[in-house]
């Protein structure tokens, strides 16, 4: 008999009289007292420098002995024959919609595999919203859990099955699932879970593999803060995330595991569907990936439940007094596994039980149907009801459920098992035969021939069960629900330090940040409900004064002095704290942000977050993230710290950013912004408080903060307006032929660039040049109003034309220099909406480490690059000689033949 490691026993009476002292222990004292003793062996054994044999994984089997199982209440027999529904519902919707015109796709085997694991959950365990929300919504008092229910994070695969329920339960009709991918033309079902396409069904996006798990730990986490800071009861509520086995590949997936362990979040259950199948073929086809898994969540302080076999399998555990059927069990590898449920009984009987012939006598008086028939344990309700109630009342640690399906269960040679079943979404009438067969579904062979929905009589047996079922758990699952409350958010003059210059002192943008932060925080109407995150770069942005006065929350508190205790700003943990510190980890950050974004729909409780991070880390590391927040209609606020290319002196390619504006751009509902002073940086946020938490507008804001110390000047009058639409004349710098030269140009400069552009309009003052100098506080809102304007003027021909903001602002034929910190698609979105000549300048290609003037040299973005470009402007509208240009390029030591910097 094989043991771990191939060790063989050498004394079989030596090992069992240790196993009997094991189970004389077992018995007598208790598994606290046995664990205790295998430490203190383990312990020993550590002093002999020997790797320890023992492994981080169970045996392959349950982990809650039958005997230990909690009893399911229900009717097993009404909730079997409301599944069937939901499983023939589910497939008739994707096998409808791709017999029609537009091969829309969908997906039927993830469901099949995981029905039971939802069935049970919708039953037993998930607490929807209850109708009192409405009335909760109007106070600011924190809402009670009973209010808001659980939050499930659907895998994305399985939706078909979830609108299946719910067309039982009457809250969809047959033309909403015959409308299933087809939404264009409204009243459809969205593909998979979208909030943005449905907002008043779905919660969470989560097909973009990976995501889901992700959010689901750092909601959890932002459920306990809010909880710690008493802002929002939550009682018992879970976070429950249903993860495919396959989708565990994604590093999203495990990645933030031991925060969950760390945290001891036992307000969050994952259940990922062992189906051992991922797209293409088998997930671990030479492994286990059930034991995989358990040793990851194990190692990173979670509880584990195994749901691998199901009841029918448990008189054949019994009979196993010599562990040969555990044996075969553990040395079976998945793809094998796959080639049982694909190939039937007689194929187990032959290559499983036949290994052995004691393991052919234990299945000697079970025919071929028989053996094909010992479930899963994923698919046998009793044991998934088990495993959910041990997970329910699991305290101080977070749990997963590793249950063991067949990908495409029930769909025979459709696909059952099958390394393609998950691209199956077309079934012969043969084969919708033994669906239904299989699942004992009321239709006739002529029925069937349509395909049709069945949905009992709403009096009938399984239709009031199921509505009894739900009504004792709550409302409807899933469902979104937001909190209405609008916020009263401090007018502009809040931020008066802001709007009055910094006068001789010279300050960056990111320090202008955390004086309006201070400043809101301090307010007594939303203070309570920012919430500061930052991925460990606190003291780069000057916000380590936080840490002391708002605390950095912990679970646990502070269980230690910290060494800088003595300090003002000293790092300060606290149970309530209000700063959420996520390490070095920006998509964990980001997923913290998020949860804090949307908490007006998850808790019926508004926040408002602000996560500053290095702007190279935002998008283009979490750029998928940064979309899911679109979906989920977050709100809130990202700072790119030491944003732009050449700002952040001294560091090099990897930190410096010249792309982020254009990322964000992407995501149709996020306010970007990239201003240069702190007046507005001020007018930007307050407005941004204004629709995101008054109008309730469903946008998120991305604003762009430096690291370079200037002088602020005061808010011109009457700019607040251009500030928030992108634009606005800053200054008409006074020449020696002012009024009879006639060269004129227009200097466009947004960041820090910005004072560049100033800088420039002094140089072109000498060489009596006109410059009108505008801050472009936004290209990607400039360029987004003006493509609506066009829009606009294309669908109304009969009506007087509109005007786009930039076009009204730069109407005339002088020509117009635009000069950013980012590339030169950033201010090149505007290009159509210019009845003039427009050059670029920008900053592509690689970063470097140099000192900011090296860099915008090199980027060819500095004041004299802009100088040159405005008269070579001028010189091709034939007002001024190229001999003129040519003059002042030597002047200003530009070497024509430098480097092209986006090749170098």
């Amino acid at each position: 008999m094989a043991y771990p490691r191939n060790i063989s026993d050498i004394d079989v009476d030596e090992t069992k009289e240790w196993l009997d002292s094991l189970e004389y222990v077992l018995q007598n004292e208790g598994v606290e007292r046995a664990n205790f003793l295998l430490e203190r062996l383990s312990q020993r054994m550590t002093k002999t420098g020997e790797r320890l044999p023992y492994t981080i994984t169970t045996a392959y089997r349950n982990t809650i002995p039958s005997a230990q199982e909690a009893h399911m209440p229900g009717d097993l027999f009404m909730e079997r024959r409301i599944r069937s529904l939901i499983r023939w519902n589910a497939l008739a919707m994707v096998v409808r919609a791709n017999k029609r015109q537009g091969d829309l796709g969908g997906h039927i085997s993830s469901f099949a595999s995981s029905a039971t694991l939802y069935d049970v959950g919708f039953n037993y365990f998930f607490r929807g919203p209850t109708d009192r929300e409405e009335e909760s919504a109007k106070s600011e008092e924190a809402s009670s859990p009973d209010v808001v229910g659980d939050l499930i994070y659907f895998q994305g695969h399985a939706a078909p099955g979830i609108y299946a329920r719910s067309y039982l339960e009457g809250r969809l009709d047959e033309k909403q699932l015959d409308n299933f991918r087809r939404e264009v033309d409204g009243d459809g079902l969205s593909s998979y879970p979208h909030p943005w396409l449905m907002p008043d069904y779905w919660q969470f996006p989560t097909v973009s593999m990976g995501l889901g798990p992700l959010q689901a730990i750092y909601q959890a986490h932002v459920m306990k803060y809010l909880d710690s800071r008493g802002l929002v009861e939550m009682g018992d509520r879970k976070v429950w995330a249903f993860v495919g086995d396959g989708e565990c590949d994604e590093p999203e997936s495990l990645g933030a595991l031991t925060l969950a362990g760390r945290e001891k979040l036992d307000n969050l259950i994952f259940v990922v569907n062992c189906n051992l199948q991922r797209l293409d073929g088998p997930v671990r086809g030479n492994g286990k990936i059930i034991q995989e898994l358990e040793g990851s969540f194990r190692g990173s302080g979670w509880n584990v439940i195994k749901v691998v076999w199901g009841r029918l399998w448990d008189p054949l555990f019994a009979q196993d007094d010599h562990g040969l059927l555990q044996q075969r069990m553990n040395e079976t590898v998945d793809g094998e596994f796959q080639n049982f449920k694909a190939k039937g009984g007689g194929y187990v009987r032959e290559s499983f039980f036949g290994k052995d012939e004691e393991l052919l006598k234990m299945v000697e008086n079970l025919s071929d149907e028989d053996i094909y028939r010992l479930n899963r344990g994923g698919h046998d309700p009793f044991k998934v009801y088990a495993a959910y109630h041990a997970a329910m009342h699991h305290k101080g640690e977070p749990t997963v459920i590793l249950a063991k399906t067949v990908k495409g269960y029930g769909m025979g040679d459709a696909g059952e098992a099958e390394n393609d079943t998950h691209q199956v979404k077309k079934l012969n009438l043969d084969e919708l035969k033994y669906f239904r067969d299989r699942f004992d579904v009321p239709l006739s062979d002529r029925e069937i021939e349509g395909i049709p929905y069945y949905r009992p009589a709403s009096d009938s047996p399984e239709m009031v069960y199921l509505r009894n079922q739900r009504a004792q758990l709550g409302g409807p699952i899933p469902r979104r629900v937001m909190d209405q409350t609008r916020l009263k958010v401090p007018p502009l003059k809040a931020l008066e330090s802001q709007l009055k210059g910094s006068g001789k002192r010279s300050i960056s943008t990111t320090m202008s940040f955390v004086r309006i932060l201070a400043t809101l925080l301090r307010d007594k109407q939303i203070g309570k409900r920012i919430v500061p995150i930052v991925p460990d770069e606190a003291r780069t942005f000057g916000m380590e004064g936080m840490f002391k006065q708002l605390g950095i929350y912990s679970s646990v508190g502070q269980l230690y002095v910290p060494e800088d205790s003595d300090e003002l700003s000293s790092y300060f943990e606290s149970k309530d704290g209000q700063v959420i510190e996520a390490g070095i980890n920006e998509a964990g950050a980001f997923a913290a942000w998020i949860a804090a974004a949307t908490s007006q729909s998850t808790h019926r409780y508004t926040l408002i977050p602000f996560y500053i991070y290095y702007s190279m880390f935002g998008f283009q590391r979490v750029g998928d993230l940064a979309w899911a927040a679109g979906d989920l209609q977050a709100r809130g606020f990202l700072l790119g710290g030491t944003a732009g290319r050449t700002t952040l002196n001294g560091e090099g390619l990897q930190h410096q950013d010249g792309h982020s504006h254009l990322l964000a751009a992407t995501v149709p509902n996020c306010i970007s912004y990239d201003p240069c002073y702190a007046y507005e940086l001020a007018v930007i946020v307050q407005d941004g408080l204004r629709r995101m938490f008054v109008e309730q507008e469903p946008i998120y804001y991305y604003i762009t903060v430096m690291n370079e110390n200037y002088q602020h000047p005061a808010m011109p009058e009457g700019a607040e307006d251009g500030i928030v639409k992108g634009m606005y004349k800053l200054s008409t710098p006074s020449v020696a032929g002012e009024g009879g030269t006639g060269k004129k140009v227009r200097l466009l400069g947004s960041g820090t660039i910005l004072r560049e552009v100033e800088a420039a309009a002094e140089i072109l003052a000498e060489h009596d040049i006109e410059s009108e100098v505008w801050s472009v506080t936004s290209f990607t809102e400039l360029s987004r109003e003006a493509q609506d304007v066009e829009r606009w003027n294309l669908l109304h021909p009969d009506e007087a034309p509109r005007m786009s903001h930039v076009s009204g602002c730069l109407a005339g034929g002088a020509p117009v220099i635009a000069a950013t910190d980012y590339m030169k698609a950033v201010p090149e979105q505007i290009r159509g909406s210019i009845d003039a000549p427009y050059h670029v300048l920008g900053t592509d290609g690689f970063g470097r480490s140099d000192t900011r003037e090296k860099l915008r040299h090199f980027f060819e973005v500095d004041r004299n690059f802009v100088a040159l470009a405005a008269m070579h402007q001028l010189a091709k509208a034939q007002v001024l000689a190229f001999d003129e240009v040519k003059r002042l390029r030597d002047q200003l030591g530009i070497d024509p033949d430098k480097a092209n910097p986006r090749l170098s």
